[in-house]
């Protein structure tokens, strides 16, 4: 699968779970079914946002295929390939592939305490391990290392990776990974995992963005994706800035664990929708409810996603 075939909107997608805590597949299908009626340009399934820490390898698969038959070949599928070693992630990754995944996405090693000469071995092992485009995964506040664009760009122009989604929030590295990328003939598809400033990522030169708030306005981001190609940028600010407003309901929780505030807000948004018929999250984060789930819908309602 070529490059340029990951491009645009791809939220990362929630895993919604019954109150017992298993898969919600009827959910999960209904809420792919959702984002690609939206459309979005493609789906990226367990990662952060899909609680992928917290899911065993049995639900990781289940979560992969179901997923994958929603989707039935309309987007591609990229799935997160996310664990403590480069064994477990290269088995992970041939998991993903057997239950139809078009693409895999990989962190350094979560637990482990790696140098660099060791991450890039770990992806280039784990690229050597699959059949399809493997994308790197940035994301420091979870492995507590920043991968350089300079390794970046040269396993993009080995043909070893296919792209970055970055999740680093450090916007001035992101710039210079983009230049690097296109002096470099780009090699790279480059995405952002920012919600409130994609307008700004996307001008700069972003090949696409995978934000969390999809699941809750896919068809804001599609709009935003859409007046940016056309170069309309102060119709993309004005979208943006209605997103970056929507987005406010992951600030509404206090005291709470990142993973409760985040995703707990785009889980409680989504089932206000009626994307997915329960809140839970997996175990042991608890759901939003109460005071701070009613701000939550307020904030939907403001943004014109609920009715009344």
């Amino acid at each position: 699968m070529a490059t340029s075939t990951f491009r645009g909107i791809v939220p990362p997608v929630l895993t919604p779970l019954t109150p017992e805590g298993e898969i919600d597949t009827a959910s999960l299908e209904r809420l792919v079914r959702h984002l690609v009626d939206a459309g979005v340009h493609g789906l990226f399934v367990l990662g952060s946002t899909g609680e992928v820490a917290y899911l065993t390898d049995a639900q990781r698969d289940l979560v992969a295929r179901t997923a994958v038959r929603a989707a039935d070949g309309r987007v591609p599928v990229i799935g997160g390939a996310i664990d403590l070693t480069t064994a477990r992630v290269a088995d992970r990754a041939r998991a993903l592939v057997g239950a139809g995944a078009d693409a895999v996405a990989v962190t350094a090693p979560v637990y482990a305490i790696n140098d660099m000469a060791e991450i890039e071995r770990h992806l280039r092992a784990v690229a050597a391990a699959v059949e399809v485009p493997v994308l790197a995964y940035d994301i420091p506040v979870r492995v507590h290392r920043k991968l350089p664009a300079d390794l970046l760009v040269r396993l993009g122009g080995e043909g070893v990776l296919a792209g970055v989604k970055d999740s680093s929030g450090d916007d001035v590295a992101f710039r210079r990974l983009v230049a690097a990328n296109a002096a470099a003939g780009s090699p790279l598809a480059l995405f952002t995992g920012h919600e409130a400033v994609v307008d700004g990522m996307l001008l700069l030169g972003a090949d696409g963005v995978v934000p969390g708030l999809a699941n809750v306005d896919a068809a804001g981001y599609v709009r935003l994706w859409d007046l940016a190609q056309a170069g309309k940028w102060d119709d993309a600010r004005a979208e943006q800035d209605r997103l970056a407003a929507l987005f406010e309901i992951v600030f509404q929780a206090r005291d709470r664990s990142g993973d409760a505030a985040g995703v707990g807000s785009f889980k409680v948004s989504a089932h206000r929708q009626g994307l997915i018929a329960s809140t839970t999250m997996a175990f042991p984060v608890e759901a939003l409810d109460g005071e701070t789930a009613d701000r939550i819908a307020e904030i939907t309602r403001a943004a014109g996603l609920l009715d009344g």
